[in-house]
């Protein structure tokens, strides 16, 4: 039986809630248009099938959830991938929660092992899923109202410095994107467990992924391919810039070696980041820069639109070292500069160009 420690779900508790404005920046993450009611099952195993036992009281709620919480086990990165180890670890995290937590049943609603097996974790989950309206109270997320407008899934797996296996990361695709669909919820709407709580989970290295799960989700919602490129100020003819801009990498914020910076003025001298787009459509677009009171507070991002350019502007004194999502821009297919960081503005502090992200 794998061991479940009990700083997972215990020692937490009495932690502040971050809250989603907190942990997302306060930006709007953008997907591109779903259309509903076209994914198929991805095969989830119900409680009767991996021999759960009879739970105790649980609880209804007579409406649909609004997101979704991605968590890790916190178990070992077992390499026993059948089905029957998947339907063991359901029984062991069962029996936890169960016997050493006290809770009527198993806190999440869902599990994937690392084989790529999906499983109902409480009961009467998958039947509730199925129906699309109503949904089973968890105990995934110790704090606040999280369990009662959420579906948790947990990750098998230690997910600080290992990557998931694609196995598992295929099923959490499909698994994220069947549980959108019946139940209306934006694949913007998947989070991991620290945004609501002091916690590590689901681990630096899985949460670093749900950026690409939301992009994945929205994709197999919409019926397209999943697209992503990172373009960064180094990236070899993707990135031009004049002589004004110089190099740094003096803030640890920086996404790769270094970034460019140069002062404000106004006149035409932006530095431009080439993208090669497959195919004309909406493109969320990000942008990624140091941040720091030096910098400039009036940052234009311009985005090469079908329609024309368009200019997002961006205060770089602030919420840097992470991925910022400007919005979501038609974009025509090609290879061609797409987004340009200008240098035109009345803001002062250094105008800040270390790399970019376009993706569907």
């Amino acid at each position: 039986m794998c061991n479940y420690p009990i700083s997972r779900r215990e020692l937490m508790q009495g932690a502040a809630v971050l809250g989603v404005g907190a942990a997302s920046g306060g930006l709007h993450l953008a997907v591109p248009t779903e259309a509903f009611g076209a994914v198929p099952n991805p095969g989830i195993h119900s409680t009767s099938a991996w021999g759960a036992r009879a739970p105790g009281a649980l609880t209804v709620l007579n409406y649909k959830p609004t997101f979704i919480v991605v968590h890790h086990t916190a178990t070992s990165n077992s390499t026993a991938t059948t089905q029957a180890a998947a339907f063991s670890l359901a029984r062991g995290i069962q029996n936890y929660h169960m016997d050493n937590n006290g809770w009527a049943d198993t806190g999440q609603q869902f599990t994937v092992s690392r084989g790529g097996y999906a499983m109902e974790g409480r009961h009467q989950s998958l039947t509730r899923l199925n129906g699309g309206t109503t949904f089973m109270r968890g105990a995934h997320v110790g704090a606040g109202t999280v369990n009662s407008n959420s579906i948790g899934i947990e990750n098998e797996g230690l997910y600080t410095t290992v990557t998931p296996p694609t196995a598992l990361y295929n099923k959490l695709v499909d698994l994220c994107a069947y549980i959108c669909d019946r139940y209306g919820i934006a694949a913007s709407k998947i989070y991991g467990h620290r945004d609501y709580m002091a916690t590590a989970c689901p681990g630096n290295v899985l949460y670093s992924k749900l950026p690409q799960l939301r992009t994945d989700v929205a994709a197999k919602l919409s019926g397209g391919t999943p697209f992503s490129t990172i373009v960064d100020n180094a990236t070899s003819g993707r990135f031009t810039a004049s002589g004004n801009w110089g190099t740094s990498s003096w803030s640890s914020q920086r996404y790769g070696a270094n970034y460019r910076y140069a002062n404000p003025v106004l006149a035409s001298d932006a530095a431009w980041f080439k993208v090669n787009i497959p195919s004309s459509g909406n493109y969320l677009v990000d942008c990624w820069y140091p941040a720091d009171a030096g910098y400039n507070n009036a940052t234009p991002y311009v985005i090469a639109a079908s329609g024309g350019n368009q200019t997002v502007v961006v205060n770089q004194r602030t919420n840097g070292g992470a991925w910022r999502n400007l919005g979501t821009f038609n974009i025509t297919a090609g290879d061609k500069n797409v987004v340009g960081v200008s240098r035109w503005t009345s803001g002062t502090g250094y105008v800040i160009a270390d790399a970019i992200r376009v993706r569907n």
